[in-house]
């Protein structure tokens, strides 16, 4: 049977993806389940950040080992001609803390992802970009690439762009909890009393929407490139 695990940062990133799937709250983890013909799909996600990740992770093993990994969720852009609200297939992780780099296990050649101990604005992305000669940023997906070399499986990354590179947005940072939980109440407050954020934050709010439905599509896609799922099983409905 293949086991293969979705880690994502937020329920948000993996919402159209996992519609209709089995789901509990575990050890301050979110999962979901959803079993075919083929194995087992088990999504999770923690909060930001790479102990969050691994938390995710050690709650997927508590039911079995995993064939295969998958980051995903929103990302940043490093670069303009990175479009907001699009969903790239990354060729490779890099650790802004340690320097390490890793490669996915197969595919296309595409853009490269570093993932960050903090949120990016627009100073730290250029300075990312120059520093690593990435395209991406996130704050998770090292830490996965890192669990799946140590396991001896494969590790994938599939990213949807919720912020361009010049978006001028707030320091999301302040409203992080030591777990990376978002602080989503007092950043409301926040925003409502600067009503000039509020046009880049409906932009990004839509892009993040966007990617998200394409992060559901081109998993699915992946993970079903034959179609035998489709056809045995049902379409999950993450279009809807």
């Amino acid at each position: 049977m293949t086991r293969v695990a979705v880690v994502a940062a937020i329920a948000g990133e993996l919402e159209p993806l996992v519609k209709g799937w089995q789901h509990e709250s575990r050890n301050g983890v979110d999962l979901w389940r959803w079993r075919h013909d083929e194995g087992e799909w088990v999504a999770a996600c923690a909060g930001a950040g790479v102990a969050a990740a691994t938390r995710a992770i050690a709650e997927i093993e508590k039911n079995g080992p995993v064939s295969f990994f998958v980051s995903t969720g929103w990302a940043g852009a490093l670069r303009a001609e990175i479009e907001p609200g699009r969903v790239y297939n990354v060729s490779g992780v890099i650790d802004a803390r340690t320097g390490e780099r890793f490669r996915v296990a197969a595919g296309p050649e595409g853009p490269w992802l570093v993932t960050s101990p903090v949120v990016a604005g627009e100073a730290e992305k250029s300075r990312l970009a120059s520093a690593y000669n990435a395209d991406l940023v996130d704050m998770e997906a090292a830490a996965v690439a890192r669990l799946a070399g140590i396991r001896a499986v494969p590790f994938y990354c599939i990213k949807g762009i919720s912020d361009g590179f010049a978006d001028q947005l707030p320091d999301f940072n302040r409203f992080l909890s030591p777990s990376g939980q978002f602080r989503l109440a007092r950043f409301v407050v926040f925003a409502l009393l600067r009503p000039w954020l509020w046009f880049a934050l409906a932009r990004m709010n839509e892009n993040s929407r966007k990617a998200s439905r394409g992060i559901a599509e081109s998993l699915f896609d992946f993970l079903d490139e034959r179609g035998h799922i489709r056809k045995r099983n049902g379409y999950p409905n993450f279009k809807r």
